[in-house]
């Protein structure tokens, strides 16, 4: 990639190299003289498919995981592909919350030198890609894959599919998660429960706080970030507000709904009732910042991907054994949670050099060999996306007590309704997305807690969105 972030971190390596990187890091590419065992995690199919191939190169962009040892873990499954092939791999990393992610690799894609494949959020950028015209159709992998393993994970197809096509490959799913201190709540004699209103919540992050002892009951921010950003849509949409009607076509930001929601969240930044609950610094924090001190054992509360949850179990951390998990909170439209996970795609760009070999690589890099390695150093985030993926290896359903609710919300039954006749997942825009990734939401929140009426930075919020829309090809 012409930038920096998009670099790789590994070098391409010639047949017969499988040492580690200068950094330490594996390197992916090159034939292995020395283990059988290695073709056999490799599917015969599929290395009977590359047969045709070896020698041959490929370019692997992927979206980068929160854990490095999962990271290092990916490269490993992709050694062994490459081994058990006898081709090349070149796999670089992505920073996808770096907000001009589509744009560059739009370029490149355009350009002509963009990687054959890559693996991104479906729910974040599939669209994006697709409306901009980068991505092949995939429709025969997924096919061969729904006769093999079963179903998808069910977000994938909305998110993945563009008349009756799909143009990504479920990966993986990614658990998300709603964490409390259930240590901190049990000295003040709260029992923690499943499902709780965003109102409950923020009461039981306001009783078990005391700065004292560095406990802060709240721990997210509304400042640019992929977390900011989810919290404030799932809270807006449980209170009956979207960014957009069903269809995906239309904006429907400012409504009575979306204000109340946006009034709620302010309050608690801007009440001097909630101060002893907020974090020092919470005002700035980035994406790392309540992963990092959910870890430190500050926080009584947070909302993350599964990262945060996965990096407390694998590095032991104390606080793993004290989380309570639960789902998104419900809100004056919702009797349920409305949170759907989110898995990544691989897609395959137009103009891909070695596009055979990608395929390939795709339905290797599901199965549960490649795939359990990497989930071990991500529990939680890095997850089946196929049904019977899921049984395929006992980790899957045994290795931590979550896991049943991640495979539950991989699987549920979607859309999922709100009472004011909300549906999601919505259909997949690029609108939407493209607007998400803009961070006009928490941008919109910074308006709030710097003293602007909320009614009024929403519809600010709407006529940012209705620009982008526009932008985006689709008419307002």
């Amino acid at each position: 990639m012409g930038d920096k972030s998009l670099r790789s971190r590994r070098e391409f390596l010639g047949l017969g190299v499988g040492v580690l990187g200068a950094a330490g890091l594996a390197a992916c590419g090159g034939t292995s003289t020395s283990s059988t065992s290695v073709a056999a995690e490799v599917p015969k199919e599929l290395i009977d498919a590359a047969g045709s191939m070896k020698g041959s190169s490929m370019g692997l962009l992927s979206q980068k995981l929160y854990s490095t040892a999962a990271n290092d873990a990916l490269d490993a499954s992709i050694k062994k592909f490459a081994d058990a092939t006898g081709t090349k791999v070149e796999n670089s990393l992505v920073q996808a919350d770096a907000g001009d992610v589509v744009a560059k690799i739009d370029a490149e894609v355009k350009g002509g030198v963009a990687r054959d494949m890559a693996f991104m959020t479906d729910s974040r950028f599939i669209a994006q890609f697709h409306a901009l015209g980068d991505l092949e159709d995939v429709t025969d992998v997924v096919t061969a894959l729904t006769a093999k393993y079963g179903e998808p994970c069910a977000e994938a197809k909305n998110f993945c599919v563009f008349d009756g096509k799909w143009y990504a490959i479920p990966y993986h799913f990614i658990g998300i998660g709603s964490f409390l201190r259930k240590d901190w709540m049990q000295e003040k004699g709260i029992t923690p429960k499943d499902v709780y209103t965003w109102e409950e919540l923020r009461d039981v992050c306001l009783e078990i706080s005391d700065p004292g002892k560095r406990r802060y009951g709240w721990g997210m921010t509304v400042n640019r970030s992929g977390d900011a950003n989810g919290m404030i849509e799932a809270l807006i949409n449980s209170y009956g507000g979207s960014l957009a009607s069903n269809d995906g076509k239309k904006v429907t930001f400012d409504s009575p709904e979306t204000v109340q929601a946006v009034t709620f969240l302010g309050d608690i930044y801007t009440n001097s009732k909630y101060k002893s609950m907020l974090p020092p610094g919470v005002a700035s924090w980035t994406d790392t910042s309540n992963n990092e001190n959910w870890l430190a054992g500050v926080l009584g509360y947070t909302r993350n991907s599964f990262s945060v949850y996965a990096d407390s179990k694998t590095k032991k951390n104390p606080v793993y054994e004290k989380t309570h998990v639960f789902s998104d909170c419900i809100g004056p439209a919702t009797d349920s949670s409305l949170l759907l996970g989110q898995s990544q795609g691989f897609t395959i760009f137009k103009g891909a050099k070695n596009a055979p070999l990608a395929k390939i690589l795709a339905q290797y890099l599901i199965t549960a060999p490649a795939l359990v390695g990497v989930s071990k150093e991500a529990p939680g985030l890095v997850m089946p996306a196929w049904e019977k993926v899921w049984d395929a290896d006992p980790y899957f359903a045994s290795g931590d007590p979550a896991f049943p609710m991640v495979r539950k919300l991989s699987q549920q039954p979607l859309p999922l309704k709100t009472k004011n006749g909300l549906e999601f997942p919505q259909k997949a825009s690029a609108g939407q997305q493209a607007v998400v990734a803009a961070y006009v939401l928490t941008d919109m929140m910074q308006q709030v807690v710097q003293g602007a009426a909320p009614a009024q930075a929403v519809k600010s919020a709407h006529d940012k969105m209705v620009q982008i829309f526009n932008q985006q090809g689709l008419p307002q």
